[in-house]
């Protein structure tokens, strides 16, 4: 049996060959433990950026987890699509979320697909109440397209969630069904207002998430966010991810949907005088957000594409951090951390 001191030697040895040759010592590595190669990258990293001694641990401060990837729309921009149906068995989902929280996250986002569609909300809601209520989260949103709400689910979790941003993209009917967000004859508009009212009624903070691309470059959307009065507009730049809406692997064809850098600040101008406007762009999205997927693996998009770390529930969320490419200082120069408790926001509801 080795001693402790020698094990430790290895591992840092083993994590600098690993490195070379990280095909012919996978078992050598495997048998260390993760660790190795994450001390190694981060001493890598640390000597890139001339800093002389190891960074520490990004914290988990702001989390979104998309914990399931169906959806009932078709929005031809998805870059989070239905690869699987899995979802987590929600204990286990649980667990994850107190490890998270103990690691230093402040913020919960529930995503998808679409959140609302599995179990009819109720999965969701579970989730949302545990965060609030057990883990006493400041804050706990979620992201919907909003057409599978109901007034009875506010009625049972409204109390515990501070945001529900929905995604809505156009105010012409005709230019939601050509991005794909719309089920059938369903006005996805119709839903949008009749959520923004239970949101008020209920005490929810209101949120409008708007992808920007080729169909509504163009559009002028001044007076209906002001009519909506949501407390953020987030304004995001439409992103291609390889594997997930391009590429041969892909179940979307995005790149008929990409703006360029000056169409975006162009909608970006004509709409500057709407206060709550959040603006993001391809650079600001891809690598300042902490994207945790179904399985609860952190997704790292810096390469264009989403690797997955190892799960939170098998390595702690410490290891797999490392593996999420996750920008903290961007996060925080994007406005990442802002007024996000829906006590703190002091809303005339």
């Amino acid at each position: 049996m080795f001693s402790t001191e020698i094990k430790v030697l290895l591992q840092f040895c083993a994590g600098r060959l690993c490195c070379i040759f990280e095909g012919g010592l996978a078992k050598l590595c495997t048998w260390l433990g993760i660790t190795t190669l994450v001390y190694y990258r981060r001493i890598v990293k640390s000597e890139e950026n001339g800093a002389g001694e190891t960074p520490t641990t990004p914290t988990p401060t702001s989390v979104n987890y998309h914990f399931t990837r169906q959806c009932n729309y078709t929005c031809g921009f998805c870059f989070h699509t239905a690869k699987t149906s899995f979802v987590l068995p929600i204990e286990e989902a649980k667990t994850g979320l107190r490890m998270l929280k103990d690691s230093g996250m402040e913020k919960i986002n529930f995503s998808g697909g679409e959140p609302f569609l599995y179990q009819r909300g109720d999965f969701l809601g579970k989730l949302v109440q545990f965060c609030k209520q057990e883990l006493r989260l400041p804050s706990v949103s979620i992201v919907s397209n909003g057409s599978l709400i109901t007034e009875k689910w506010f009625q049972k979790y409204g109390e515990y969630l501070d945001i529900l941003a929905v995604s809505c993209d156009s105010f012409q009917e005709e230019t939601n069904a050509l991005i794909g967000r719309r089920q059938g004859k369903k006005s996805h508009l119709d839903n949008l207002h009749r959520v923004r009212s239970w949101c008020s009624e209920y005490r929810v903070a209101f949120k409008v998430n708007s992808v920007i691309n080729t169909f509504n470059v163009k559009e002028d959307m001044r007076d209906q966010i002001r009519e909506l009065n949501p407390v953020r507009w987030k304004v995001f730049q439409c992103l291609v991810i390889d594997g997930e809406n391009a590429g041969e692997d892909a179940l979307r064809e995005a790149e008929k949907f990409v703006i360029t850098d000056e169409e975006f600040q162009d909608f970006l101008d004509r709409h500057s005088e709407i206060t709550c406007l959040v603006p993001e762009s391809n650079q600001k999205m891809r690598d300042s957000y902490l994207i945790l997927d179904e399985y609860m693996r952190f997704l790292d998009c810096r390469e264009g594409r989403k690797d997955p770390s190892k799960s939170i529930l098998d390595v702690g969320v410490e290891n797999a951090i490392q593996f999420s490419g996750f920008d903290e200082k961007m996060f925080l120069k994007r406005g990442g951390k802002y007024v996000w408790s829906k006590a703190d926001m002091r809303l005339e509801w």
